[in-house]
């Protein structure tokens, strides 16, 4: 396939179409349902499919597109497109990417905002334009510029679901309910990950688990002076402090439950290394505040703690009023929604099981501790990438970027990713994307870099070519 004519194509459809409606995209508050529990009443989410939908259905594409329902579930957009040139029509790519965004967040620069888009020389801000709204504009425009271009593909499913933000509760129901229309994927393209920089193409090749809980500490019916009970009474956020000194070390920040932990295969710390040594910074874009500092100083062991290594945050507190609001009260409560990340082998729900455990168990000074929360999802590593596959990355990638494609283990979760590795044994897998440094995916600021979403749809389009000529070259993918 001629690259620098698919380059063209795509430059055309992002320049006259795909562009403008992101922006229109971005306008929409589409919050996932974790954030939006009338979602269905609201009807953001329902507005972005159909603008979505729309959009998709307007290419010059033989392709059905349907924006499919389930009761009481969010929807998916699904975009059948039939197979091309010397691809076999028996033969499947799903391509994948959601629709659903974070809250709008606070702390957005003067003139930003999450649903005012701001097209900013090459960014373009906004809630959901990087994570995950571009996805779609790039399978498109990957899929219209193979046909464009001589190029050929097997049949192609797009997959834009809604509910990822929130762990993607709704899309198992989906895939059952498309059951054999899936067909035989041999490979699945995901754009919703990272990327090291804006100047090459980045291959996930690990993404971690994730376990969400909420730890409630309860020492009084009621708040009471602190006079009165101070002393005599223990404190709940002592009580708390010490039962989460139980799971983490709070001078090192390690987590102390094996069960939380995996060993790191050779092959990734070797990625590692080469990563950083292409000049992979894992601090890049990191606001610290005042004198603050990375835990370490090796850019490789920071990368791989970012990857591999289970960590712990608190993401969430009730149970204490605003300082301007606090008197000298000994609070009856304390209560945090704790944020696991895991090593991407680790099984999260044992994990999960492990942790309310330990949480639960002899609870200090006879607090009533309570645990909730059941959100765990085991995290993803990659197969070995196949002959083909890298190869037409490392072409891709030096055609469109200049430099060859790199790998990396990402630290975040894309929960589905897993449950297709299990449906799809036997397929390949390029997770890529374009959350770069800055990019700042659920905090404020948030943006896309344009010349990477589209450099992205072009190496899009040169995969999918490679992967239907590749029995022809005697890669096969399997």
């Amino acid at each position: 396939m001629d690259l620098t004519a698919a380059t063209a194509v795509v430059d055309r459809i992002w320049d006259r179409s795909a562009l403008p409606t992101l922006i229109d995209y971005i306008r929409i508050p589409a919050k996932s349902p974790a954030y939006d529990a009338d979602w269905e009443a609201h009807g953001h989410l329902a507005a972005a499919a159909d603008l979505i939908a729309s959009w998709c259905g307007a290419r010059e594409l033989p392709a059905a597109v349907e924006v499919r329902s389930l009761h009481g579930r969010t929807p998916v957009v699904l975009v059948e497109v039939p197979a091309h040139g010397d691809g076999d029509p028996a033969d499947t790519v799903l391509l994948y990417g959601h629709l659903d965004k974070q809250p709008g967040f606070t702390g957005w620069k003067e003139g930003l905002g999450p649903w005012t888009p701001v097209l900013d020389g090459d960014r373009l801000y906004g809630r959901g334009g990087a994570d995950d709204g571009y996805s779609a504009f790039a399978a498109l425009s990957a899929l219209e510029a193979v046909r464009a271009t001589g190029g050929s593909h097997a049949r192609a499913l797009v997959l834009i679901e809604a509910s990822e933000e929130s762990g993607s509760p709704d899309l198992p129901a989906h895939v059952a309910a498309l059951g054999d229309r899936l067909g035989a994927v041999s490979l699945v393209i995901c754009l919703d990950s990272f990327a090291g920089d804006y100047e090459t193409l980045w291959v996930t090749t690990s993404l971690r688990g994730l376990v969400g809980l909420d730890l409630r500490v309860r020492v009084l019916e009621e708040g009471v002076h602190s006079g009165v009970a101070g002393g005599a009474v223990p404190s709940s956020f002592r009580v708390l402090r010490q039962l989460l000194d139980r799971i983490e070390d709070s001078e090192t920040g390690d987590l102390l439950l094996p069960e939380l932990h995996a060993e790191i295969p050779e092959a990734r710390l070797q990625e590692a290394a080469a990563a950083v040594a292409a000049g992979l910074d894992p601090l890049a874009g990191l606001p610290f505040a005042g004198t603050g500092r990375p835990e370490g100083d090796d850019p490789v062991g920071l990368l791989l703690a970012t990857t591999w290594q289970p960590a712990m945050a608190v993401v969430g507190i009730e149970g204490a009023p605003a300082l301007h609001d606090a008197g000298n009260v000994l609070r009856a409560e304390t209560a945090v929604k704790l944020s696991f990340r895991l090593a991407p082998t680790t099984d999260a729900e044992t994990a999960a099981d492990a942790l309310r455990a330990l949480l639960t168990a002899d609870p200090p000074e006879g607090a009533l501790v309570e645990v909730s929360g059941d959100e765990a999802a085991t995290g993803w590593a990659a197969t070995p990438t196949a002959p083909w596959l890298a190869e037409a990355l490392a072409q891709s990638s030096t055609a469109t970027f200049g430099a060859p494609a790199l790998y990396t283990g990402v630290g975040g979760a894309i929960p589905f990713i897993n449950t297709l590795g299990e449906r799809f044994p036997e397929a390949q897998f390029v997770v890529t994307g374009v959350l770069g440094p800055g990019a700042n995916a659920h905090g404020p600021n948030e943006f896309l870099h344009v010349p990477t979403a589209r450099r992205l749809s072009v190496c899009v389009a040169h995969t999918l070519d490679a992967h239907a000529h590749r029995a022809g070259l005697g890669q096969t993918s399997v």
